[in-house]
């Protein structure tokens, strides 16, 4: 009987730890197709990248020296069009609440915009920066973040 309630009982914590490992599927903003990540610049598959596709937030958010490195990512790839302090400039303005995409209020879908690109000159940036580059510039442009709390759905 004990036997059988500990075969019972792993199996049951298999299923639940399957279930948790289950990754996010992101999808390009424009078309709605699944991005293939496998075509991204070498070197983001890291630790941190593994968990964001777990739960589609950001563990970089908040960490001030992953903001830093953001923020030298931010200004050498994407600060011509943003501006250099992401107040909008060929491209919109990243630090205020108001999104071109409103998925972008989430993490998971400023990445997908990042990675797979947008309508416009925003083409896609994984020729250009790896996964975890993307994770890092999306932590700055968070920290720097002026809009209404309310309104930024990676803070719940």
């Amino acid at each position: 009987m004990n036997k059988q309630l500990l075969t019972i009982s792993a199996l049951g914590l298999a299923l639940l730890s399957t279930s948790a490992l289950a990754e996010i599927t992101f999808n390009n903003a424009i078309t709605g197709a699944p991005l293939d990540l496998s075509v991204a610049k070498s070197g983001g598959n890291t630790e941190v990248f593994n968990k964001f596709k777990e739960t589609g937030k950001n563990p970089y958010n908040g960490d001030k020296e992953a903001v830093q490195k953001g923020h030298d990512l931010y200004m050498t790839a994407c600060s011509g069009c943003h501006g250099h302090e992401a107040e909008g400039k060929l491209g919109p303005g990243l630090a205020d609440d108001y999104w071109t995409y409103p998925a972008n209020a989430t993490d998971k879908g400023l990445f997908e915009v990042l990675f797979g690109g947008a309508n416009g000159m925003m083409g896609p940036q994984y020729v250009n920066l790896s996964t975890d580059e993307m994770l890092l510039i999306m932590s700055w442009i968070r920290d720097i973040y002026k809009g209404d709390p309310k309104k930024a759905k990676w803070l719940k």
